[in-house]
C-alpha cells in the first residue's frame, strides 16, 4: 500500500497493467504523461476518494510498473490508447483524465469509443505537439538515451533541471523513487512517447464531434502548453476551462486541493 492508495495489476488482453486506486463510487481513470506514472496522482486520489469517487491511476505499457513492448510503433497516442480503453471496460464508463501526453492518449480513446466515457479532462494537455523549451529539451537528450542509456538520461535531466533559477532539490526519499521509477521505463516506449509528445497533431475537432463533456485544466503557471493556447482549444471544444492557481504544469501535485475541487464540480 502507498501513501493515497493501492497498488495492484489489471488483466487485459494487451497484458497487465498496474493501476493505484482508492475510494469507491462511481468510477475516475487517471492516465499520467511523458516520463510519469500512476503515482503522479497521488496527492490527487485520497481527495476523490473522501467525494465518494473510485479513482484509478494507472500507468501506461512502458511506464514503471506496466510492461511495454519493444516496438516503437506501440507507443503512440492511438495505440496507446488501447491500454486506456481495456482499462475502461472494466471500471463502467469512467470519468477520463489524461496529463499532457496522457491527454493525447486519453483523447485518442475517447474518439475511439466515445461511449466509453461519462466526460473526459484533458489537464494541461494541447491541441497538438510540444513546442518551446521542453521541446528543445527532449530533441537534447533523445541522442543521449539511444547512445548511452536510461540512466545517462537522468542524470542529464538532473543536472539541466539543477541549473534551474528556481531549483529546488527534492527530499532524498523522493529522488530516490523518481530515480527508480524512472530507470524502470521501457527505453523503446520512452523514446517513442517522446517523438508522439512532439508529432502529435491536431486532433480537437475530432473530439468535439463525439459529443463528449470536456474540461480543460491547466496549471496558471504551466510553462509546457501555454494556457492561453489551452483556453483556445476550450473554445474549440465548447468545453469549460480551469486555471489553477498556485500551480504549473502539475497542478494534481503542485496544488491537488483546488484541483479536485474543480474536477468534482465539473463531474457532478
Amino acid at each position: 500500500m502507498q501513501d493515497g492508495g493501492v497498488t495492484r495489476t489489471l488483466s487485459t488482453p494487451d497484458g497487465p497493467v498496474a493501476v493505484l486506486e482508492a475510494g469507491e463510487g462511481p468510477a475516475v481513470l487517471l492516465v499520467p504523461g511523458y516520463t510519469g506514472t500512476k503515482e503522479d496522482f497521488t496527492l490527487l486520489l485520497p481527495l476523490l476518494a473522501e467525494a465518494g469517487l473510485r479513482a484509478v491511476a494507472m500507468d501506461l505499457p512502458g511506464q514503471y510498473e506496466t510492461p511495454g513492448p519493444d516496438d516503437l510503433a506501440a507507443y503512440t497516442p492511438v495505440e496507446l490508447s488501447r491500454s486506456v480503453l481495456a482499462v475502461a471496460a472494466q471500471l463502467d464508463r469512467p470519468h477520463l483524465v489524461g496529463h499532457s501526453f496522457g491527454g493525447f492518449v486519453a483523447r485518442a480513446a475517447a474518439i475511439r469509443e466515445p461511449t466509453r466515457f461519462l466526460s473526459v479532462t484533458l489537464m494541461d494537455s494541447g491541441p497538438f505537439g510540444i513546442d518551446g523549451g521542453r521541446r528543445d529539451r527532449i530533441n537534447l537528450l533523445r541522442p543521449v538515451l539511444m547512445d548511452h542509456g536510461l540512466a545517462a538520461v537522468y542524470e542529464a535531466m538532473s543536472a539541466l533541471a539543477a541549473a534551474e533559477p528556481d531549483y529546488v532539490a527534492a527530499p532524498p526519499a523522493t529522488e530516490a523513487f523518481l530515480r527508480t521509477r524512472f530507470l524502470a521505463s521501457d527505453p523503446a516506449g520512452l523514446l517513442a512517447m517522446g517523438n508522439g509528445v512532439i508529432d502529435e497533431p491536431d486532433r480537437v475537432d475530432d473530439l468535439a464531434a463525439t459529443g463528449v463533456p470536456v474540461l480543460v485544466l491547466t496549471g496558471a503557471g504551466d510553462d509546457a502548453f501555454p494556457p492561453d493556447l489551452q483556453a483556445a482549444m476550450a473554445k474549440r471544444l465548447g468545453a469549460e476551462y480551469v486555471e489553477v492557481p498556485d500551480a504549473a504544469h502539475s497542478p494534481a501535485v503542485e496544488n491537488p486541493a483546488p484541483t479536485a475541487a474543480a474536477l468534482i464540480r465539473f463531474w457532478r
